[in-house]
């Protein structure tokens, strides 16, 4: 009674009398949505590796890989506290250099060299104790950084050069599955026979480590597209939805990124200049090249927040916070209207314990939204709070300019990419044709029940053919396929009128209703 796979056996050659059982997989592929709270930050950072993406999901955790947040430009921990603030709880972070970074360092009796994992000055509060072991005769290694795990590697004996090594090996490699190599240091053994005695050796008192920070550029934040990728390219792949290059607002660059966004599916948030004006970011956004909806560009409007890591209160530019609540938002949704947690005021508005303030006149934010710049002001529409004003992406043309637009277009568009080629391969036939359809049909269904989807009459917002009528037989026989599908958005709700008829002539109608209706 064998058992094979469907498509495995030639069910028209069988020659043995016997039962044969074939294992038949569902004819109808069901379709997963890929996350869209995917928030890609890069920027630079006082530890952890370099141009490599690291997942991060609280501060908790960006202070265990990358350190604390630093008060400089380029600082990925600002923005992914921002964001943290606006409900954003899912990174990619990706630490840059301008090259001159350094790992910290220090000499144990000049008989052994502890460095740093990481290059950056968070290498610099490490230390390392020796002390006697718990077994007799044995000695104990710890390794400890401020707010982090302490490393003990126990039980190391030996005598002269011997014992150096064994402590080398210790710490690289581990003394058992219960205590693996060093997430903090590495260590190198000399040839020095000194014996071993008890004391502590910070690494502050060795060769200190050093961020690569200081000569930073826009350029090296963006970084190379080949192997090894760099900067905003070592995001490739990591299903980021919304992509924050940390305080980059040199024009020059925008439309690299917005590239990279076409390429990626994911929205790029950039930002203008700090104390820029409007007249200027107009001139600049018409000469950028970026009439795209793959990217928001924030007005250099540029926001006073509360440093809660440093104690003080500094100028942040807006990206942290449009990404922030666009990640906290469903695809289908826009940054308009939604308010902004941690924003104590910005540049043309002032903070508000100066009390005074100035707000964007309707003029202003006209010429700003029609030239496809949006910003944070306050108030909003729905009160007296800080949010985004206007929730449009770059793009000119009004039915592909809003954040629901590109969220929404690269959310179906990745899905798709990530499902549906399990069809590669298979037989063109009429039961093809219907299980691509009823996958498709099912995931727009799904969004449809979940709200995502909607229309104002209660039609289908959707539809989708793959039969013969797009797949003639001069297609497929060539070994295409298409599917060809229609998926109508909700519309977000930015110019509300309500007219008003008021006055002692007025005659006022009333409307009936059927009893049980409201």
């Amino acid at each position: 009674m064998p058992i094979s796979q469907a498509g495995a056996l030639n069910t028209t050659a069988l020659i043995v009398p016997d039962l044969y059982v074939q294992i038949v997989p569902p004819q109808t592929l069901l379709l997963n949505g890929v996350p869209t709270n995917v928030m890609g930050v890069v920027g630079s950072a006082s530890w952890g590796p370099v141009d490599q993406p690291m997942i991060v999901g609280s501060m908790g955790d960006y202070a265990t890989g990358f350190g604390p947040v630093m008060p400089r430009q380029y600082d990925m921990g600002t923005v992914v506290a921002i964001g943290v603030q606006q409900g954003a709880s899912n990174f990619r972070c990706v630490r840059v250099t301008d090259g001159t970074d350094t790992a910290a360092s220090v000499s144990i009796l000049g008989a052994l060299t502890l460095t740093a994992l990481y290059t950056g000055s968070l290498g610099n509060s490490l230390v390392a104790t020796i002390s006697t072991g718990s077994a007799a005769n044995s000695w104990q290694v710890t390794i400890a950084m401020p707010g982090g795990t302490v490393e003990v590697f126990n039980n190391i004996v030996g005598t002269g050069a011997a014992f150096w090594a064994a402590v080398a090996t210790a710490i690289n490699n581990g003394t058992g599955p219960l205590r693996g190599a060093s997430q903090l240091v590495t260590a190198t053994a000399g040839t020095s026979s000194l014996a071993p005695s008890s004391g502590v050796f910070p690494f502050s008192s060795g060769t200190p480590g050093s961020d690569g920070a200081t000569g930073l550029t826009s350029g090296m934040v963006v970084g190379q597209d080949v192997s090894p990728r760099s900067g905003m390219y070592a995001l490739r792949g990591q299903g980021c939805s919304i992509v924050v290059l940390a305080d980059l607002d040199d024009s020059t660059q925008w439309s690299v990124a917005v590239a990279f966004g076409l390429d990626e599916g994911c929205y790029m948030i950039l930002a203008g200049p700090p104390g820029d004006t409007i007249a200027n970011a107009v001139t600049t956004m018409q000469t950028a090249g970026i009439d795209s909806y793959a990217a928001k560009l924030m007005f250099g409007d540029w926001i006073w927040w509360y440093d809660q890591a440093n104690g003080i209160t500094r100028l942040v530019s807006p990206q942290g916070f449009a990404a922030g609540i666009l990640a906290n938002l469903s695809p289908e949704q826009s940054s308009l209207n939604k308010q902004l947690y941690g924003v104590v005021g910005s540049q043309k508005s002032g903070q508000a314990v100066a009390g005074s303030s100035s707000t964007y006149s309707t003029a202003d934010l006209s010429v700003l939204l029609s030239a496809g710049i949006d910003v944070i002001s306050n108030p909003q529409p729905g009160g007296a709070y800080w949010g985004v004003r206007g929730g449009h992406n770059t793009s000119s043309n009004s039915a592909t300019n809003g954040d629901n637009y590109t969220r929404m277009t690269n959310y179906i568009a990745d899905t798709l990419s990530a499902g549906m080629g399990a069809y590669v391969g298979q037989l063109v036939n009429a039961t093809l044709f219907q299980n691509i359809r009823s996958t498709l049909l099912s995931f727009l269904n799904a969004m449809l029940g979940q709200k995502m989807l909607g229309s104002t009459d209660g039609s289908l917002p959707f539809a989708v053919v793959c039969d013969i009528s797009n797949n003639p037989q001069s297609r497929t026989a060539l070994g295409y396929v298409q599917a060809d599908v229609q998926v109508q958005y909700q519309s977000i709700n930015e110019k509300f009128i309500v007219n008003v008829e008021g006055g002692q002539t007025v005659q006022v109608s009333q409307q009936t209703l059927p009893q049980g209706t409201v």
